[in-house]
């Protein structure tokens, strides 16, 4: 009998210390780390002054055209320089919005309409957040920046874009 009690006491320290030591692993969190994706020039960007016609800036453009590119934007990118940017070309206009999801660089989201005109701006998106940034009139052209640039260069709505593909 009393080897019985002394197998069971051996048999429920051991379960125990089996399950402290495996049942108690603590989960890693995941972190997403940016991943090396150089920046594709695939065009030149000028954006206007409404009231002056003048140029306010030039920008290097990557271009996202499919559903592809346009689901991943600049995901993952650890930096951008504030001469480029990314230009996201629609096949038709509506209302849009954009989150930050997996976007690890604050931005501002410039919506433009099928003119090219710029109809709202959100300005300095927080990094990896993914509250919805809508537009506030439909746009056909979505134009991401470096975070507080948009200030910076003083663009407003009504400002207007042109561009040219390599």
């Amino acid at each position: 009998m009393k080897s019985n009690l002394v197998k069971s006491f051996i048999a429920l320290a051991l379960s125990s210390f089996l399950l402290l030591i495996f049942g108690c692993k603590e989960e890693a969190k995941s972190v997403v780390a940016p991943i090396n994706i150089s920046f594709k020039k695939e065009g030149m960007l000028q954006l206007y002054k409404s009231e002056t016609d003048s140029i306010i800036s030039t920008f290097d453009i990557e271009l996202a055209e499919d559903e592809y590119e346009t689901q991943t934007g600049l995901m993952h990118r650890g930096s951008m320089q504030n001469n480029q940017a990314m230009l996201f070309i629609f096949p038709n206009i509506q209302m849009r919005s954009f989150y930050m999801k997996n976007t690890l660089i604050p931005l501002d989201i410039i919506y433009l309409d099928e003119n090219k005109k710029v109809v709202s701006i959100q300005k300095n998106a927080k990094p990896m957040d993914e509250t919805s940034l809508p537009s506030r009139a439909p746009a056909k052209y979505v134009l991401e920046i470096n975070g507080g640039l948009s200030d910076q260069l003083n663009i407003v709505e009504g400002d207007s874009i042109a561009f040219s593909k390599n």
